[in-house]
């Protein structure tokens, strides 16, 4: 799973940057999508394997800190970007006669720049905050990396303000970019009803497709993490859950985007082509 996911987002990657077809902000932000996702993989994936080959699951506290940090950073990016994401096609689909205006190059690079320094400054917020608890000896944690959530709750200290830190975190950084992807595709919904042909309708939605898949893959499954946790409160059904949008997610969305997107599917036989040639 692991080669699986780095195989696949690398190839879009190198398809989006090799090919003068994908350069669009669609195809920026998805390559940045590829990478955040290569990144989250591999803050907890390797660990993993080699815990499953040495049998060892001790993990040090500055690793554990590292690993927690690097996780939310790069799982805050994945989350901005897909926002980003159905804003273009908000302005492709909506606006289509203003929408090089809405997406130029200027805008394009803030919003990309905005994605990166929010999620730094989120991650960077959330481990200044557990750097502040103190911990027993000899602390466990039921999961296959240090979540955020799991790592606060084994504290020996009061966590009321990393619990608070947490919550508005999760209605501002979570909620905003959901209620973003939400209004978007409505607008998008609404904008493609109105177009009379039936042809229309389908070229207009096809455009959108792959994106709306990952996004309810990925809001899905972490959605399915905290109800999962919150109805049972077990630790192996948390895990489970997150392994879904941790592991998974970065692994299907390759696929989702190259099987159902002609012009990556285009951009890779081109490469391949290149290289045979």
């Amino acid at each position: 799973m692991y080669l699986t996911t780095m195989i696949g987002n690398l190839l879009i990657i190198l398809a989006t940057i090799s090919d003068s077809h994908l350069h669009t902000p669609m195809y920026l932000f998805l390559s940045n999508l590829s990478f955040a996702d290569i990144c989250l993989t591999s803050t907890t994936m390797p660990r993993m394997l080699v815990n499953m080959q040495t049998q060892n699951k001790i993990i040090s506290y500055a690793g554990c800190i590292t690993q927690m940090h690097f996780f939310i950073l790069f799982a805050s990016l994945g989350n901005f970007l897909l926002a980003v994401m159905a804003y273009d096609h908000f302005g492709a689909i909506c606006h289509p006669l203003h929408y090089t205006a809405i997406m130029n190059p200027c805008i394009c690079g803030l919003m990309l720049a905005s994605c990166w320094i929010m999620s730094i400054v989120n991650a960077l917020l959330q481990s200044l905050m557990v750097l502040r608890l103190s911990f027993c000896a000899d602390l466990e944690i039921p999961h296959f990396f240090c979540e955020l959530n799991q790592v606060v709750q084994r504290s020996c200290s009061d966590t009321f303000p990393n619990d608070l830190v947490m919550y508005f975190a999760s209605v501002l950084l979570g909620g905003g970019p959901l209620t973003g992807v939400i209004y978007s595709y409505v607008k998008i919904v609404s904008s493609i009803c109105a177009i009379s042909s039936a042809q229309g309708r389908y070229k207009a939605f096809s455009t959108c497709t792959s994106h709306l898949s990952v996004v309810s893959l990925f809001y899905c499954t972490i959605l399915g993490v905290y109800f999962s946790s919150a109805a049972t409160n077990s630790s192996h059904s948390s895990g489970t859950a997150s392994v879904m949008y941790s592991v998974v997610t970065p692994m299907l969305n390759p696929f989702i985007y190259s099987l159902r997107n002609k012009d990556v599917k285009s951009a890779l036989r081109r490469n391949r082509k290149k290289g045979r040639g």
